[in-house]
């Protein structure tokens, strides 16, 4: 997977981070530290651009998670616990709409996947870069 970073700035900065390739459990963990690093120097809004993501599994869905409660300042479960981490999104679900990330463009595919495990009734999901950042 290749993650590039680039900042639009809407209303309040955004960090757009791109994905392409496939975010599985070989590579979840560099989204994750890309995600903390721009938290870390000061970013408050991400959109996740899946534009390019072919293939997304559930260490991909934990990054997600993770990368939420991490922009809402929560503890974040450790990804290494396995089912332990992946039960921990009831969190994020009991929180609903995430207003720190975003998603941009993701492939049907992806949107399957989504749309399976619940994530689109709490990640806003846009077509639009602009829209999208204006949303934050």
């Amino acid at each position: 997977m290749e993650i590039t970073v680039t900042q639009e700035q809407g209303r309040v900065p955004v960090a757009v981070i791109g994905l392409m390739g496939q975010l599985d459990g070989q590579n979840f963990h560099e989204l994750i530290a890309k995600a903390r690093g721009l938290y870390q120097a000061g970013t408050k809004d991400i959109l996740l651009d899946f534009s390019n993501l072919t293939y997304i599994s559930s260490a991909g869905l934990v990054a997600l998670h993770t990368i939420a409660l991490m922009l809402r300042g929560e503890q974040l479960p450790d990804p290494e616990q396995g089912w332990a981490a992946l039960k921990s999104m009831d969190r994020t679900r009991d929180v609903g709409i995430q207003e720190h990330i975003k998603l941009l463009n993701p492939r049907p595919e992806i949107t399957s996947v989504l749309e399976m495990v619940g994530f689109t009734q709490f990640f806003s999901v846009f077509s639009d870069l602009q829209q999208a950042v204006q949303s934050f």
